[in-house]
């Protein structure tokens, strides 16, 4: 069987990802009754992170110990890549060694690279384009608090980073309605953008970006942002702080979100800048159940991928 790879979301169907929710709903009620499946006993995974994690690290390294499989962590320095050894090679001995690799690096362009050379699968845990993992877990916290994705509308505020792009592309899929407030020079990728749309049509999800929070916030059952300077733009930091501190979430930002609206944030957050602290740790904000459910949504991602489930 043709191996595959988990790099924008795209290359699940909506009926697999949308299984992948279910299952992975399934398997949490499990787990907290201490019932684990080792579908991957035996297996090996290595982990490769040029970036900062805690979330993404921990979730993938205990969810692949949960499935009886052993981690290999390496950091920047740790391997021959930081010594000029090309991605393709590197990628190519690892998969001599490992079943599996998970990628959290910078340009998109080099966890392509690992994966058109790896013969094992490869997972995005995050790059300057793409967060899909992350999306997951998003819908995973929507469908597991409202009963159901149909019908949903989520409302994204900031900055149109990688996180806003696999919201577009994942919510797209699964006929999610996304839509997002960013100032002008911060939108979304275009080509990303346009891809959304068209599967938005797919799908029946209605997708658009606009300048004005009040309309995109309008009937939302969930309201999200993220940092306004991520890795690797913090002498950014001055500009974006100017630009996008009309699009902070706070209290009256849910004047105009549906009754039942949840606040959503992918973390680390900073208090004061793009959520007030009123909201990120009130009485609306599901962000540590969002942030538990990356275990649990890549842990059925690892299985499909690794183990032969199909998640439809």
């Amino acid at each position: 069987m043709k191996k595959l790879d988990y790099l924008t979301g795209e290359e699940l169907s909506a009926a697999q990802t949308i299984g992948l929710i279910e299952e992975a709903l399934v398997q949490k009620q499990e787990t907290a009754q201490g019932k684990l499946r080792p579908a991957l006993s035996g297996k090996n995974f290595a982990l490769i992170f040029e970036k900062h994690s805690t979330r993404t690290r921990v979730s993938f390294e205990a969810g692949l110990t949960q499935l009886g499989a052993s981690t290999i962590f390496l950091a920047p320095n740790d391997t021959q890549i930081a010594r000029g050894e090309t991605p393709a090679d590197s990628a190519k001995v690892l998969s001599e060694y490992v079943d599996g690799i998970v990628v959290r690096t910078y340009a998109h362009a080099r966890v392509e690279e690992i994966a058109a050379n790896a013969s094992v699968p490869v997972i995005n845990g995050l790059t300057d384009l793409h967060h899909p993992c992350q999306a997951l877990a998003d819908f995973l916290t929507m469908r597991e608090h409202y009963g159901a994705l149909e019908g949903l509308k989520l409302a994204y505020l900031g900055d149109g980073n990688n996180v806003l792009h696999s919201l577009l592309i994942v919510g797209a899929l699964i006929g999610v309605h996304v839509s997002a407030a960013c100032p002008n020079g911060y939108w979304p990728d275009s080509n990303i953008l346009e891809q959304a749309l068209g599967s938005a049509q797919e799908s029946n999800a209605q997708i658009h970006i606009t300048e004005d929070v009040e309309e995109a916030c309008a009937g939302a059952h969930a309201v999200y942002t993220d940092v306004w300077a991520s890795m690797g733009q913090e002498d950014e930091n001055e500009r974006r702080q100017k630009a996008l501190a009309p699009y902070q979430v706070n209290e009256r930002v849910f004047r105009h979100a549906n009754k039942e609206a949840v606040f959503m944030h992918c973390l680390p957050a900073h208090r004061g800048e793009e959520v007030t602290a009123g909201v990120i740790d009130g009485p609306r904000s599901v962000v540590f159940t969002q942030a538990g459910n990356r275990l649990h949504a890549q842990k059925i991602l690892l299985q499909i991928l690794a183990g032969g489930n199909d998640g439809a």
